[in-house]
């Protein structure tokens, strides 16, 4: 069986209050995107998973992977058989797109297809928030308005298919942890929900706010330039995803740009256009 795990952009991000236990209350938009990587799940005789990586090079061994402990998590619910996992890398890592949190829940819901498991959508997103706070989203995978550390969802009206979206991810980690040390949370005016259902993309840029970037771009300047380069190429919004790195343009869907170009405009970063 194969899947495309894709990743997502979050369309504002607003730090509430901190928690007692330590994590923050958040509030966002989780959205889909067409970037994806790609995941092959077979069954094996040796009663284990096995990891096979095809794309860049992962910075943790095969049992740290949260595909391995996705099958695990699996496993410990339901009798299957060992696997082999086939994993091509396309999504950077690091970037604030959560592409290992999408390519564990997509081996949940490979695992359930493969082997005919009929894991309701509640359990697959309990199993998927053992292994990760963004994992539960990708059971869901459609626009989503996200309240408590990410885990709670909201359907929201959102339709970003009149557009166009081009992802720039340069080549700098950013530390979550650094992301969130001067981080003054506050409950903002209007919600990230009421800005994005009653406010047109075009004024997105003075409304919708991505509280990261203030610590972001105060230590890593590079990453502000380039939302103001996607600014300056016609982009409607511009925004870090996440905590970063990368961060994406909104463009009017009939914008003339290429990845060739972009890649031109971007040379020492990873590049992405929606086609």
């Amino acid at each position: 069986m194969i899947i495309f795990p894709n990743a997502k952009i979050n369309l504002g991000l607003s730090v509430i209050r901190k928690r007692e236990d330590g994590y923050h209350d958040l509030e966002t938009v989780f959205y889909p995107v067409g970037l994806s990587d790609i995941l092959e799940v077979l069954p094996n005789e040796t009663g284990e998973c096995r990891l096979f990586n095809h794309g860049a090079i992962l910075d943790c061994n095969d049992d740290d992977n949260l595909v391995v402990k996705a099958y695990k998590a699996v496993k410990q619910r339901y009798d299957i058989p060992g696997v082999d996992i086939h994993l091509k890398k396309l999504i950077p890592s690091g970037a604030g797109l959560g592409g290992g949190s999408s390519d564990a829940s997509f081996t949940i819901i490979a695992l359930n297809n493969l082997f005919s498991l009929s894991i309701p959508e509640d359990e697959m997103i309990a199993i998927a928030s053992t292994l990760g706070a963004d994992c539960p989203f990708f059971c869901v995978n459609k626009p989503v308005y996200a309240q408590g550390t990410g885990n709670l969802f909201t359907n929201v009206n959102c339709d970003l298919s009149d557009y166009r979206l081009v992802i720039v991810k340069p080549d700098v980690f950013v530390s979550t942890k650094d992301a969130f040390a001067d981080i003054k949370p506050s409950q903002p005016e209007l919600s990230v929900k009421e800005i994005v259902e009653k406010y047109p993309v075009e004024q997105w840029k003075d409304l919708l706010k991505n509280d990261f970037e203030t610590t972001v771009f105060k230590k890593h300047p590079s990453i502000a330039v380039i939302k103001d380069s996607l600014y300056e190429l016609g982009a409607l919004y511009a925004s870090m995803s996440g905590s970063g790195s990368s961060l994406f343009g909104i463009f009017p869907k009939e914008i003339n740009l290429s990845e060739s170009e972009l890649k031109g405009i971007f040379s020492d970063s990873f590049v992405w256009i929606e086609e």
